[in-house]
């Protein structure tokens, strides 16, 4: 990267800047060259890591601008604020080589993020956006749905925690009726404060016309069986979606037993997080009736922390003996009483569950087996590991199943 090097140094020079060592030692190795910068700030307080501000991207935008040099750009927790994301949206409409950009919690509200959504209207290159953690709010988050009314290269758009409302909730899934190129969205945890699950019933509707999405994570919606009622009816009309993410809402075993209902017939889901829910014995029993089935093409499932004692899991250890299909099961977080932890402790030393496919590990102590916690389910590393250009496998975990072909557009 000798060559960004050298026009780093002349943009620095050009405004009157000191160069940043953080973006002169990555311009400087040459592992990154010709793929991604990785200029990530750090979530950890004790290491002290220098952030990058918003001058920093403005020489940035002076050095990358027009460079087909870079594929991806990881901004994660720096202090990039609406005035740096118009340098950001510079580089967007100049560069034809960028796939990848992460701007995960950064300081981006709506203003900014309405400057992004427009350099995306007519960009070609770019593939994954992800602004997790930047309070865009209802204002910044219409933009970027409007914004996917127009682009057609983006496949995969993360959202959460961005402090989404209704309105913006809603305005996705009708987009995502007539979008044919997103493959992956990410809008959990909004700020929603009605009992009647609109947003819901839209992402319901969504799914009945939309073949095309692989991916959809609506954790932290508040969603409860009745929600999930509506959506299964229109899962069992979508034959695209392989990944469904339900993580800490408010599902209970009736809403289990419709997910239940929805496997036993759709033959597509592959990856299913209901992490941190309330199916009980009863929702995980419903749930292992149907992986039991032999044409159950369920790959993952993550049911932590779902109050589930003796009986459901032993059912759920019964069905994975007899599919082979289901290769990643994560369980922590329930009642593991010992005949449990035997049951997995022979899944595990049987090489039924792989390390790294699973969240417990077994010990002795005693001659009593118990489990210990080894990952935190599916994303385990989502606020600390970057995507990679190329390859989603941010957790090694149950997301690797889709990283290879689900997730590439349909021409």
């Amino acid at each position: 990267m000798e060559d960004l090097k050298s026009r780093y140094l002349s943009a620095c020079e050009e405004i009157q800047r000191l160069p940043n060592e953080c973006i002169l030692k990555v311009l400087a190795d040459g592992t990154n060259s010709r793929v991604s910068l990785e200029l990530a700030g750090s979530n950890d307080r004790l290491k002290h890591k220098e952030k990058l501000t918003d001058d920093d991207v403005r020489v940035l935008s002076k050095t990358l601008g027009g460079s087909s040099a870079i594929k991806g750009l990881d901004l994660r927790y720096n202090c990039i604020t609406d005035k740096g994301a118009v340098y950001l949206a510079n580089i967007i409409q100049e560069s034809e080589s960028l796939q990848f950009l992460d701007l995960m919690c950064n300081d981006i509200e709506a203003e900014g993020a309405e400057m992004i959504a427009k350099s995306l209207h007519q960009n070609k290159s770019l593939r994954t956006l992800r602004m997790t953690g930047n309070k865009i709010g209802n204002k910044g988050a219409m933009q970027l749905a409007a914004m996917l009314q127009i682009n057609s290269t983006l496949v995969e758009l993360d959202v959460s925690d961005c402090d989404l409302t209704t309105q913006s909730v809603i305005a996705f899934a009708i987009v995502l009726s007539n979008n044919r190129r997103i493959r992956a969205i990410n809008i959990s945890r909004p700020l929603l404060f009605s009992l009647q699950e609109e947003t819901t019933v839209h992402m319901a509707k969504m799914l009945v016309v939309n073949k095309t999405l692989r991916e959809l994570h609506v954790g932290k919606h508040g969603m409860t069986d009745t929600g999930v009622e509506r959506l299964c009816e229109a899962l069992k009309m979508n034959f695209s979606l392989r990944y469904l993410d339900l993580r800490c809402n408010r599902i209970a075993r009736d809403g289990a037993k419709c997910l239940s209902e929805v496997l036993k017939q759709n033959s597509t889901l592959e990856i299913v997080d209901l992490s941190s829910n309330r199916i009980e014995d009863a929702g995980a029993v419903y749930l292992s009736e149907a992986i039991k089935l032999p044409h159950s093409k369920l790959r993952a499932l993550s049911i932590t922390s779902n109050n589930i004692g003796t009986a459901g899991l032993m059912s759920l250890y019964r069905a994975i003996r007899v599919n082979s299909s289901l290769t990643h099961v994560y369980i922590w977080g329930n009642n593991l009483e010992e005949p449990v932890c035997v049951a997995f402790s022979q899944l595990i030393s049987s090489g039924r569950l792989l390390d790294g496919h699973t969240d417990v590990s077994p010990y002795e102590v005693d001659g009593h087996v118990f489990l210990a916690e080894t990952s935190h389910g599916f994303c385990r590393q989502y606020y600390w590991t970057s995507q990679s250009v190329g390859d989603r496998d941010f957790s090694n975990s149950a997301m690797a199943l889709i990283k290879s072909d689900s997730l590439v557009p349909q021409t």
